[in-house]
């Protein structure tokens, strides 16, 4: 809705910033500075324990931690966790409470609003009516997966993890492709 000509006139740069599901590498340094944050702020020092710290981090590096308000979800986690910390330790059932409190959160926003995420992304609305039901959550699946690959070999072996080992010949990447081209979908589809 803002104006053609307006926009031509600020739109000088354009700045691609991935998101910190994409992002894993930025997780754990992120949450040694907000517990340094809180520290300072609070003037109480929180730490995890082992278990706490090995079970969050191993969540918030999954698949399965959607991350959907970035590091607002991140930070609100640290400072609720170090907010329950007695004794100044996040202990293991503090880490649990957190990861279940997330994936409520993230479940409760409302995924039905983005139905097959990055296949409606990379698929025109025509597209995507073309393609029979049975077909759609699968080959979202295969595009989410792609979209978090580094490769297409990489997409390939995750994708074909128990085929794969049937095969005398693996070749992941070109059955992956095979299939993409099904869909009129390429790699590099997925990379924009």
């Amino acid at each position: 809705s803002f104006r053609e000509d307006l926009l031509a006139r600020i739109n000088l740069w354009t700045f691609n910033l991935p998101g910190l599901k994409n992002r894993p590498e930025d997780i754990e340094p992120n949450i040694q500075y907000e517990l340094e944050r809180y520290a300072a702020k609070t003037g109480d020092r929180i730490t995890f324990n082992k278990e706490a710290k090995e079970t969050f981090l191993s969540f918030a590096l999954s698949g399965a931690a959607e991350w959907k308000s970035n590091f607002r979800d991140l930070i609100g986690a640290i400072t609720r966790m170090a907010t329950l910390a007695s004794g100044g330790r996040i202990t293991q059932q503090i880490a649990e409470a957190e990861i279940e409190r997330l994936r409520q959160s993230w479940k409760d926003t409302g995924r039905e609003n983005e139905q097959y995420g990055l296949l409606d992304e990379i698929l025109s609305p025509e597209k995507v009516s073309q393609i029979d039901e049975f077909d759609k959550p699968q080959l979202a699946h295969v595009v989410n997966i792609c979209a978090k690959a580094h490769s297409l070999s990489e997409a390939g072996r995750i994708l074909f993890d128990v085929s794969r080992t049937k095969k005398s010949q693996s070749n992941d990447a070109d059955r992956l492709k095979k299939y993409l081209a099904r869909f009129d979908i390429s790699w590099q589809d997925m990379k924009l």
